[in-house]
């Protein structure tokens, strides 16, 4: 059986907290700033977490991660 691999694309998008929980940047503020309101950027700066559901799934994805 061979080694799983990391899923480099999860990997580069993903950070795992010391207390193992997974954090991720929120989506929909790379481009069109302009139109978005200063309220809605503010919130996306913050990042947000990993629901449970796909906890599993992505630390499958990055096994080798630490």
């Amino acid at each position: 059986m061979p080694k799983m691999k990391t899923h480099s694309g999860t990997q580069k998008r993903i950070k795992v907290t010391a207390t193992g929980k997974v954090k991720v940047s929120s989506a929909n503020k790379g481009h069109l700033l302009s139109a978005k309101s200063k309220s809605s950027k503010r919130r996306h700066k913050l990042g947000s977490q990993v629901s449970p559901s796909d906890m599993k799934r992505i630390k499958q994805q990055i096994a080798n991660v630490k």
